[in-house]
Order: structure tokens, then C-alpha cells, then sequence
């Protein structure tokens, strides 16, 4: 049983300067080599990850697997969030 976390592969994309990244939100994307979190626009996007991208990931130690329809993440950081005073 897959212990990473399950995103749908429609969420995960290359941007056009070569960044492979989920989407969380509209504009919003991390990347999964660094973690670090990007605001992006449309013109941003290049291209639907392919397999051999997810391989490279995979022999990085940010994917646990994949499949047709989902890639199961290890864990990246999280977003800091402003707290309340």
C-alpha cells in the first residue's frame, strides 16, 4: 500500500522553465524538487508531466510511485499561513 500522499495527475504540470509542479489553487503551485511555493500565471504553464519527468522525480526521492491517473507524494513542506494576533 502506497504510504505517500495521493494527488490527481491533472494537478501536476512542468512549467516552461522546466519546474515540475502541483497545482494547489488558482496561481498557486509548488514546486516538487524544492518545495517552494510560486505564484504563476497561464503563460507559465508548459506541459502535462510525463512519465519519464516522474521517473526522474522518483529517483529523487519526491515520488513514491505513479500511475495513469494519480502520483503519490511524499511529503513537502507546508505553506506558511499568517497567524492570528
Amino acid at each position: 500500500m502506497p504510504s505517500g500522499m495521493p494527488i490527481s495527475r491533472q494537478w501536476i504540470f512542468v512549467l516552461n522553465n522546466g519546474s515540475p509542479v502541483i497545482e494547489w489553487e488558482d496561481g498557486l503551485v509548488q514546486d516538487l524538487l524544492s518545495g517552494e511555493f510560486i505564484h504563476s500565471e497561464e503563460r507559465d504553464y508548459g506541459h502535462p508531466i510525463r512519465d519519464d519527468e516522474l521517473d526522474m522525480l522518483y529517483r529523487a526521492g519526491r515520488v513514491e510511485r505513479y500511475d495513469t491517473q494519480h502520483v503519490y507524494i511524499y511529503s513537502l513542506p507546508e505553506q506558511s499561513r499568517r497567524t492570528l494576533d
